[in-house]
């Protein structure tokens, strides 16, 4: 069942909000479909918040079922996952790529542009962008169980959901308001969000070494 107590959520909540705010690829194609619309913005936010839940879900899957099968291998994934999120925190300070892409440059693009426009096009845009991306399902093997506990399936589905919910309440604000947000996130604020992400990282880096220490 879901439980987890408030000050945990509210702790998931803060730190699912300061990585969700990162410029990066899924911002980018929400950025650039809301350019062409307001419906494919919010419809590409939508879809990434489906690849999202698509993410979370075998992310809870597969750690549930590996600490079904072998008990002890809940520590060694806990340690993997914190190497993984300062790993993440480096990238995330080294990411500068959504300041230097242009419309023209969206990796989602690859159709010329016929299908613009329209909220199904962003929809799936959004969606495949999101799900063919491996560092999303790194990102949710590291992040959910520290949060979660051990094998606790439907707790760690419940919070990938809060996170989708989180995306698609913040995506589709960027989505709708495509111009102005571009314009912010390329410059300073991006900047700073960055460095606050990737503090939140380090800091449940470290939390989850504490917890098995």
């Amino acid at each position: 069942m879901f439980a987890v107590e408030p000050a945990t959520l509210a702790a998931y909540v803060a730190a699912a909000g300061a990585l969700i705010l990162v410029p990066g690829q899924d911002t980018l194609v929400v950025l650039t479909r809301g350019f062409e619309s307001v419906r494919a913005g919010v419809a590409a936010a939508v879809g990434v918040a489906v690849g999202v839940l698509v993410h979370a879900t075998a992310a809870a899957l597969g750690l549930a079922a590996i600490y079904r099968a072998l008990p002890t291998a809940a520590t060694a994934v806990t340690l993997l996952g914190a190497a993984y999120l300062c790993w993440l925190a480096v990238d995330t300070l080294r990411g500068d790529g959504f300041a230097s892409t242009s419309r023209e440059t969206d990796p989602a693009r690859t159709d010329g542009g016929t299908d613009t426009g329209t909220a199904a096009a962003g929809f799936r845009r959004g969606l495949l962008t999101n799900v063919a991306n491996p560092k999303v399902a790194l990102f949710f093997l590291a992040f959910l169980p520290g949060f979660a506990g051990e094998g606790e399936t439907a707790t760690m589905l419940a919070l990938g959901a809060v996170y989708a919910l989180l995306t698609v309440a913040y995506l589709g604000v960027v989505g709708a308001l495509a111009g102005r947000i571009g314009g912010l996130l390329s410059g300073r604020t991006a900047r700073a969000v960055r460095v606050a992400s990737a503090a939140v990282l380090v800091a449940l880096a470290a939390a989850l070494v504490v917890r098995v220490a």
